[in-house]
């Protein structure tokens, strides 16, 4: 497998896609409800997502495709998995908050080796390769800084859809947050709270119950930027799509970070 050309496809596929999400939020955007958790899906999100499967299955006809809006695609029970999020940040599309970017990730056996993410509004793009760093648009490495604020770390959240108003655990954790961080960001788009994350805007990230498709793209790019990922019991973390929704909360940031952010949630 060429981890190179797979991250030319999907960049090129990211990009297009993000082509069509931004010339679409210049218009009327259709939108409608989607599950009973108060969540809606666009026509955008629709045609992104059939331009990203499409881009990908012709390009990997073997491979499986999990797509946020039409589930498994291609063939399944094979080594490889692309995981697609056609438009990340609907509910702010929706409300004309130009806060949103597209995601794609490549797995092998459930575990992520290649991320991209694209932001039409910025017209950026990052992109990793296991092993090999995390990309900017036009080629430099990002390797975000360690800064202390007097006044608290700039903390981002992102919780699945799944997750109830009286989750006593949310409920804790958002408290904590609120009294001990500067800023606690909720922007409705993990994986540009993740590329925040990587290029080093904001100083960590907390997840709970994350939803499977925000995840390992976004996690790759902060990994491979040197952002440090453990559970919020500080144990490991593994980014894998095979988890439940339990194994997806998690605690980011650089390494040396980690140790006060996971003494401020405990």
């Amino acid at each position: 497998m060429d981890l190179d050309h797979a991250r030319t496809v999907a960049v090129e596929a990211a990009e297009s896609a993000g082509a069509l999400l931004l010339a679409g939020t210049r218009g009327t955007v259709g939108i409608r409800p989607k599950g009973s958790a108060g969540d809606v899906v666009t026509d955008l999100d629709l045609a992104s997502e059939k331009l990203l499967v499409e881009r990908i299955l012709s390009a990997y006809p073997g491979h499986a495709v999990i797509a946020e809006e039409s589930g498994l695609l291609g063939a399944s029970g094979g080594e490889w998995t692309w995981l697609v999020d056609p438009l990340d940040g609907t509910n702010n599309v929706a409300i004309g908050l130009p806060a949103y970017v597209v995601g794609l990730a490549l797995c092998r056996a459930g575990r992520p080796v290649l991320g991209v993410v694209h932001d039409p509004v910025t017209a950026q793009t990052w992109s990793a390769i296991r092993g090999r760093g995390a990309l900017a648009s036009g080629g430099g490495l990002l390797s975000p800084k360690h800064a202390v604020s007097p006044h608290g770390p700039l903390l981002a959240w992102t919780q699945g859809y799944a997750v109830t108003r009286d989750d006593a655990t949310v409920r804790a954790l958002k408290s904590t947050l609120e009294l001990n961080a500067r800023r606690v960001l909720q922007l409705w788009a993990p994986l540009l709270s993740w590329v925040m994350l990587a290029r080093g805007d904001i100083d960590g990230m907390i997840g709970y119950r994350a939803e499977a498709v925000d995840l390992p793209a976004g996690a790759l790019i902060a990994q491979e930027a040197g952002i440090e990922i453990r559970a919020l019991d500080g144990g490991p973390f593994e980014e894998t799509i095979d988890g439940t929704a339990e194994d997806r909360s998690f605690v980011a940031a650089h390494p040396r970070a980690i140790p006060d952010l996971l003494d401020m949630i405990r």
